[in-house]
């Protein structure tokens, strides 16, 4: 079974540093890990990854049309800036799953926007990192049926 592309956008490197009082004091590492544990749990592989750089994240993208089951998807930044990601995400024929840590909807005004998700079967916000973990789980879901 094609394993599913976990991709993180910019600045999520920092995780656990930047900005803990919106994002946590996990780590990115300590992410991974967890949504690794849970995927050996529910049977399917995950590849996690991360890039501060757009068109990185568009390779991986095109990578995931012949090598994914799925996506999940924190484009970071780029959730509200990138056309080109979601025109990868368009080209992309499995399912598509967007995480933010934070609620982007209560937070500065053009957050409130994500070009992502009018791709995405669903948006997973505002709940920490467990956002991962849920739409690894809802993911499994998808594949399922």
């Amino acid at each position: 079974m094609k394993p599913i592309f976990v991709m993180n956008g910019p600045n999520l490197n920092l995780l656990g540093l930047r900005q803990p009082e919106i994002y946590g004091r996990e780590t990115l590492a300590d992410v991974e890990a967890s949504v690794a544990a849970l995927g050996r749990e529910l049977g399917v592989a995950v590849q996690a990854m991360q890039s501060n750089h757009e068109g990185q994240l568009v390779d991986w993208i095109h990578e995931a049309r012949t090598k994914a089951a799925g996506i999940i998807i924190n484009p970071g930044a780029y959730s509200h800036t990138s056309v080109a990601i979601l025109d990868a995400l368009n080209a992309f024929e499995g399912p598509v799953l967007e995480v933010h840590i934070s609620n982007i909807h209560k937070r500065e005004a053009f957050r409130h926007h994500s070009f992502v998700s009018a791709r995405a079967e669903g948006v997973i916000a505002g709940f920490g990192t467990e956002g991962y973990l849920l739409a690894l789980r809802r993911m499994k879901s998808l594949m399922a049926g």
